[in-house]
């Protein structure tokens, strides 16, 4: 019976409200597997979907997962009913270009700061 609770039914919620699985996976399985999984599920006729695992963030009970974690380091009490389907909320980062890179760093070396001693 513990091999039973060790797998967990997640789905994955995207922000048009569509959803990806529910599937099974294991408590052992890190969030940075997760992510490779969605990578690899995602929707082909989806704008703006996520190139690289680090355009992913996943959102559980309110809080950014770590990918360093693991599903079951990361389950939450409140969803933890027996034989129930956790939602996990995807959310796609878009990637940063060069020139947004370099806009940013010029605005960084033109602020002065002030400190009051």
């Amino acid at each position: 019976m513990s091999g039973v609770q060790d797998q967990l039914e997640i789905k994955f919620r995207l922000t048009d409200g569509s959803d990806i699985g529910p599937k099974s996976f294991p408590a052992a399985t890190t969030v940075s597997t997760l992510k490779e999984s969605i990578l690899s599920q995602w929707p082909k006729d989806k704008e703006n979907g996520p190139r690289t695992v680090k355009d992913i963030k996943l959102i559980s009970a309110g809080k950014i997962l770590e990918n360093s974690k693991t599903v079951g380091e990361c389950r939450s009490p409140l969803c933890d009913i027996p034989e129930g389907v956790t939602t996990m909320h995807v959310v796609v980062q878009p990637p940063t270009t060069e020139k947004e890179k370099k806009v940013s760093n010029e605005t960084k070396q033109n602020k002065c700061t002030c400190v009051i001693l």
